[in-house]
């Protein structure tokens, strides 16, 4: 720590969070719980199946909670036309921001221009949203994370993630070094899936993270409010050329009128 950083708060990291409620046996009434739960902690955003976009954005209207909207999820694999309708579904429900799974078999095959371009076409569909590019870095080598970090730069993106949470593993500091380093100042990492202490998520924040996909987001919260109430003072890391709180861009205004 450099004593130079803002003390972390909890309605701070809460605005660094992105709630995710995307386990596909989650029934409606679940959902509900969640949402409130979202609702309830101020977290900057819940991500839902496209399916529940529209009821999210209703339930939470007024609240201050975006919903954003996974596509391609959770494999990626999906036509670039298939993606396209899902970004203009999701942005007609009321979706503020969109996470796109990259195609990684052809990353993997080195059909770079392909990746890219299908990428671009859904920043341009996405109207000006925010555009996290989900890498799924547990199936790529280092050279691919860095490979595809640039691809997603190059094609617009706003952020860079690791994962959807359906592989076998999630977000590792490594990983999130390579995203780091692979991009420059005015995009931003997300890391997603393995996020389940504040301690893990604070490491993670020292590599350069300004946003989190977590399901864990009550205990992580509460650890960091008891800690605060012990007289704990946590700093804000600040990693030079890395844009604080929700990344490089400023928030989306929710299309509802949050």
């Amino acid at each position: 720590m450099t004593g130079e950083g803002e003390l972390l708060t909890v309605p701070g990291l809460a605005a660094m969070i992105d709630h995710a409620v995307l386990n596909p046996q989650c029934t409606r009434a679940e959902l509900d719980l969640q949402l409130a739960l979202a609702a309830e902690l101020s977290v900057f955003s819940v991500f839902v199946p496209t399916r529940d976009t529209e009821h999210a954005v209703r339930f939470l209207r007024g609240s201050g909670v975006l919903v954003g909207a996974p596509i391609g999820f959770p494999h990626g694999s999906g036509s670039t036309a298939s993606k396209l309708a899902e970004v203009r579904q999701a942005l007609d429900d009321g979706a503020a921001e969109i996470d796109v799974v990259q195609q990684i078999g052809w990353l993997r095959g080195g059909r770079d221009e392909a990746v890219e371009d299908e990428l671009r076409r859904v920043v341009e569909a996405s109207e000006g949203r925010i555009v996290k590019v989900i890498l799924e870095t547990a199936y790529l080598t280092e050279e691919e994370i860095a490979r595809a970090c640039g691809l997603a730069e190059r094609a617009g993106a706003h952020f860079v993630k690791t994962s959807t949470g359906f592989a076998r593993t999630g977000a590792t500091l490594d990983a999130l070094r390579i995203m780091r380093s692979s991009v420059g100042p005015r995009m931003s990492v997300k890391a997603s899936s393995g996020v389940r202490s504040l301690d893990a998520a604070l490491a993670m924040m020292r590599v350069g993270v300004t946003r989190f996909g977590m399901s864990s987001t009550r205990e992580i919260l509460a650890e960091l409010g008891a800690r605060l109430t012990r007289g704990e003072r946590i700093e804000l890391p600040i990693e030079p050329g890395v844009a604080p709180g929700n990344g490089a861009l400023p928030p989306v205004t929710a299309p509802y009128g949050a």
